[in-house]
């Protein structure tokens, strides 16, 4: 549990260490790739979020794909709103279940904050994304073979994340995220359509 928060958190301190050194090197005004108006899409896979605390929670693996608009530019940098979709998938056995397996696919609204400081090429942001979450879980009773259990569930979830994206070119780079979300660390490519 203690690792899902660390994670975060050192990507934090290490995107604002990088940034406040930029701002401090640089005199020219900021430049940035995601501006009012840009549409992204980012795609990656990482460590799934366990929203259930399940058994199989240390073999989870997520995919998410997250499409931002750039709406409203706000002080120096621009709000995006837009939608993401992910799954986290995982399966383990121990010695009290067989063939443990859950899913979880989200859909969910995002918005975030966006500033490129001074590097060319880097987008940072922060953001906030709420949903709903329809998860799925089965398992094999080690003791009783013929015992099965599947259980589904649909229950709504916000998340929050941060993350870095570096511009190769003027529509492509790669792009990694770290918070509560569909996935608790990932990273994957960005392309750039406006």
């Amino acid at each position: 549990m203690k690792i899902k928060y660390t994670i975060p958190a050192i990507l934090l301190l290490c995107m604002l260490a990088i940034t406040a050194r930029s701002f401090a090197q640089s005199g020219k005004g900021q430049v940035t790739p995601f501006r009012k108006g840009s549409v992204t899409l980012n795609l990656g896979v990482g460590f799934g979020t366990d929203y259930k605390n399940e058994y199989a929670s240390s073999s989870a693996f997520g995919t998410k794909a997250a499409l931002e608009f750039g709406v409203i530019k706000a002080g120096p940098g621009v709000v995006s709103f837009g939608i993401e979709a992910g799954a986290t998938t995982s399966n383990k056995s121990s010695r009290y279940y067989n063939d443990f397996r859950s899913n979880t696919v989200v859909i969910a609204g995002r918005t975030a904050w966006h500033y490129g400081w001074k590097v060319p090429g880097l987008d940072t942001y922060g953001g906030l994304s709420a949903g709903a979450a329809f998860y799925h879980s089965g398992y094999r009773n080690n003791g009783n073979g013929n015992s099965n259990y599947d259980y589904n569930d649909v229950f709504p979830v916000i998340g929050g994340f941060v993350g870095a994206s570096y511009f190769f070119t003027r529509k492509f780079g790669v792009n990694a995220e770290a918070g509560f979300d569909i996935t608790s660390l990932q990273a994957g490519v960005i392309f750039k359509f406006k």
